[in-house]
């Protein structure tokens, strides 16, 4: 059986953590919850309401973590799940969340990057020479990151699926999954 590890925490947004989990456990797959501690945490709803610059934030769901960073072993899984939300803002700054993308990464193992997910991507020194979407106010963290953003709904490159937030959550599993099965020969 396939393994899936989500780094994910407070702020993440709800509907990217709980489509990509339920999306790989309906193929046979496992997929881990890992956050700074095991333990339940706050996701959130971000939603577009007419007349606002930005989305709004409301609250999501509790969602408990599997694992916590500590006890993460990245050699055990297949492929790494980003959703976005804010968790992925202060995930950025956690050298051990760093570590386990930037393992990813440099294995060459499918990551699935959400919304604000790229900015793990990011720091982890897995976006260079890249084309990538994400989140559009992300456009200049991906090119001052010598990578290349376009505003679609899903773009592969390599081993990475990013998408623009979860109105694009069926590409983004649709696109992980296939790439998933290429990899892996499933």
């Amino acid at each position: 059986m396939l393994r899936f590890l989500m780094i994910t925490g407070d702020s993440g947004e709800s509907q990217e953590i709980y489509y990509a989990k339920y999306r790989l456990e309906e193929e046979g797959w496992r997929v881990d919850i890992a956050a700074p501690e095991k333990r339940a945490f706050l996701s959130v709803v971000h939603d577009f309401e007419p007349g606002f610059d930005t989305y709004v934030e409301r609250p999501g769901y509790r969602v408990e973590a599997d694992l916590g960073l500590d006890q993460v072993n990245p050699s055990d899984y297949d492929g790494l799940v980003l959703p976005g939300g804010r968790a992925p803002e202060y995930l950025r700054n956690r050298p051990k969340a760093v570590a386990i993308v930037r393992h990813f990464v440099e294995q060459n193992k499918p990551i699935a990057a959400n919304c604000h997910g790229p900015l793990l991507v990011i720091v982890a020194g897995g976006a260079s020479g890249k084309t990538m979407t994400g989140y559009p106010e992300l456009e200049p963290d991906i090119t001052a990151a010598n990578a290349k953003y376009i505003n679609c709904p899903v773009v592969t490159d390599g081993n990475l699926v990013t998408v623009r937030g979860w109105p694009d959550n069926g590409p983004w599993m649709r696109e992980f999954v296939k790439l998933v099965k290429q990899q892996k020969n499933v």
